[in-house]
């Protein structure tokens, strides 16, 4: 009986990550894709930061994006560590802006100016024609406005890259490595290319390969690429190297200052993996304090239950 009983605990646990693996695709690590690269201070201090601009625009930190104003323009980060930052935003209509935030400060005004530069303009149609399609319909849809602003401003990288990851998630490999080619012809140093080459190389089987666009991706951010971690995790992972993805997954965490709730469940999966059963309801418990309503929300209180019946010797296998 014990035996049936943890094996249909291993079933309800393994029917809950099919679930969470299908909702991860699709949630993946955030709207936009962008998380990455740049150095960001070990201060192991965090707290609030108040920035203001222009409402609904964009707001990334270290290139990890952090939140979107408010109708009026103001973002409110409850957990930004100390030390030197970078801060990017954008908003659509505007020219995108990059400044420093200097250690101390708790507030932030950033003044954006409009902008004819049609380039641009186009780009920023492209990147929310990207964040808000759901289907192959409008991901093409998307590929084309990447392509009108590419017509205009060939080199513009940024651009290269955005194309490349709407044909990825349309499977179309080879172009998508194409556009992370010629991406890097104009930007040879590009964490964030690389690690999407990565995601590109480890989607259509190339393991060896994505492994390598990852760890290359982590060496020219020097070591804070958050996105990177994350996919070589997936792919130790799949390998059977358990221990070093669980310490790539810690990494990004480090990285993300919580702001990407599901690694926790990837965590969580990986330490489950290990049987660190205990350990894994307390990375899963860390995505419900995070997320409560998230997508994944309701599998991940399943896995908690069955977890902790295992953890407390409830089905144990003699």
């Amino acid at each position: 009986m014990l035996k049936e009983n943890a094996a249909e605990s291993a079933r309800s646990r393994q029917g809950a990550r099919i679930l969470l693996l299908a909702l991860f695709l699709v949630v993946s690590l955030s709207p936009t894709g962008t998380v990455v690269s740049q150095r960001r201070s070990s201060a192991p201090q965090s707290s609030s930061l108040v920035i203001t601009t222009q409402p609904e625009a964009i707001v990334w930190i270290d290139e990890i994006r952090r939140g979107v104003t408010d109708a009026t323009g103001r973002l409110e980060l409850k957990k930004v560590t100390g030390g030197r930052h970078t801060v990017r935003v954008r908003a659509t209509g505007f020219n995108e802006v990059s400044v420093p935030l200097l250690p101390g400060r708790r507030s932030l005004a950033v003044k954006l100016v409009r902008t004819t530069d049609q380039a641009q303009l186009t780009f920023q149609q492209a990147e929310l024609a990207r964040e808000a399609a759901r289907d192959d319909e409008s991901r093409l849809k998307a590929a084309e406005l990447y392509r009108d602003a590419l017509k205009i401003r060939p080199a513009y990288s940024a651009a290269r890259v955005g194309l490349a990851r709407v044909l990825l998630d349309l499977n179309q490999y080879r172009e998508a490595l194409a556009e992370i080619d010629a991406a890097r012809r104009s930007r040879p140093v590009y964490p964030e290319a690389s690690a999407v080459e990565g995601r590109i190389n480890g989607e259509a089987a190339f393991t060896d390969e994505a492994i390598q666009s990852f760890r290359r991706s982590i060496r020219e951010a020097k070591g804070f690429q958050p996105e990177a971690h994350v996919g070589l995790a997936r792919i130790l992972e799949e390998k059977g190297q358990y221990v070093e993805a669980e310490a790539e997954f810690r990494k990004a965490l480090a990285q993300l200052a919580d702001s990407e709730p599901v690694i926790y469940q990837l965590l969580g999966a990986s330490l489950e993996k290990q049987q660190k059963f205990k350990e894994a309801v307390v990375a899963y418990e860390k995505y419900l304090e995070l997320a409560p309503n998230g997508g994944l929300a309701p599998a991940v209180r399943s896995i908690i239950e069955q977890l902790r019946r295992d953890a407390d010797g409830l089905e144990i296998i003699p």
